[in-house]
């Protein structure tokens, strides 16, 4: 079996190496075999808020995406008849523990952090960004800068490279099972590992040198290209991988089931034209949410958990 390159602990949230597939933490129940957590049968441990709590996977700077979803989560307000609040982040972990404690009722997690908050904060996914035609995805990059002397893969041996966070696909999970598996490359053994944080921290950390390259996905730099933070000849970019699924957004276990629907018909019926969504969201080809299911979509996502030997120990 492959083995997890690094270990952490984060909030109470543990990664570890096992040969068993990552499954629901014992304090929830999965009846209809869906892969995601139940709504509690008991009514009286539904959560119903005056306020809604929604938080967007971390970025470097969570004032930009509050601006950006502002228009949202009015929309939200008007459909749900809640007041509803945007919590800045910090890291996945902060968010994950947020959920789990039950400060945070929607959010969208990024792809690799899916499967850690499914299994251990009792998120259920329902939807995802996609194009006008329906396709979605992003493509994890691992980018240089010009002048670093790494053309190639290969030549990541004996440099330093930034990973995102632990729990990230495009970040760390699936950069460590492509190096290990296709190059032979192990982190602190073949190359000095980092963690920035975020894919914003790491393609900056690459455009001012301070990592020699980083593993981020690309939909995240087209965003940042757009924006004029970075420009696309501030970095190179060494590998290309197939097509992953972005950010999925969904909703705690035990949110009022009727809660839960009104939720959905907020992201179902959100007018995206003209929007701050439209704005920031389309430079990376996405102009509306589609409906997922976590045991489809994310099976490639949990083959590459598998491939790193990752399991969830959510005590």
């Amino acid at each position: 079996m492959y083995r997890t390159l690094l270990g952490t602990g984060a909030a109470g949230l543990v990664l570890c190496s096992s040969l068993a597939s990552a499954d629901l933490a014992p304090r929830f129940s999965d009846a209809d075999g869906d892969m995601v957590a139940d709504a509690p049968s008991d009514e009286s441990q539904w959560v119903d808020p005056d306020t809604l709590v929604f938080a967007y996977t971390p970025v470097e700077d969570p004032a930009v995406y509050a601006e950006v979803w502002a228009g949202f989560l009015e929309h939200m307000e008007e459909v749900t008849g809640k007041r509803v609040q945007f919590f800045p982040v910090q890291s996945n972990s902060a968010q994950l523990e947020a959920m789990r404690a039950g400060r945070l009722h929607v959010a969208g997690f990024n792809t690799g952090g899916v499967p850690v908050a499914v299994n251990c904060s009792g998120f259920v996914p329902f939807t995802m960004m996609a194009s006008d035609d329906g396709s979605f995805g992003y493509e994890m990059e691992i980018i240089t800068y010009p002048g670093s002397g790494i053309e190639r893969v290969e030549d990541l041996e004996g440099r330093n490279l930034a990973f995102t966070s632990p729990t990230s696909n495009s970040g760390f999970r699936a950069p460590s099972a492509l190096l290990r598996s296709e190059y032979g490359l192990e982190a602190d053994e073949d190359f000095e590992a980092a963690f920035s944080g975020s894919h914003d921290n790491s393609i900056l950390g690459v455009v001012n040198a301070d990592y020699d390259a980083a593993a981020i996905a690309n939909s995240v730099s087209n965003r940042m290209i757009a924006r004029g933070v970075v420009e696309e000849g501030d970095y190179d970019v060494i590998y290309t991988s197939e097509t992953f699924p972005t950010t999925a957004y969904g909703h705690v276990y035990n949110l009022h089931p009727e809660l839960v629907e009104r939720v959905a018909e907020a992201f179902e019926t959100f007018d995206w034209e003209g929007s701050a969504l439209e704005e920031e969201f389309a430079n990376s080809g996405e102009s509306q949410f589609i409906p997922i299911t976590y045991q489809e979509h994310w099976a490639v996502i949990r083959t590459i958990a598998d491939a790193n030997g990752v399991t969830y120990d959510c005590d």
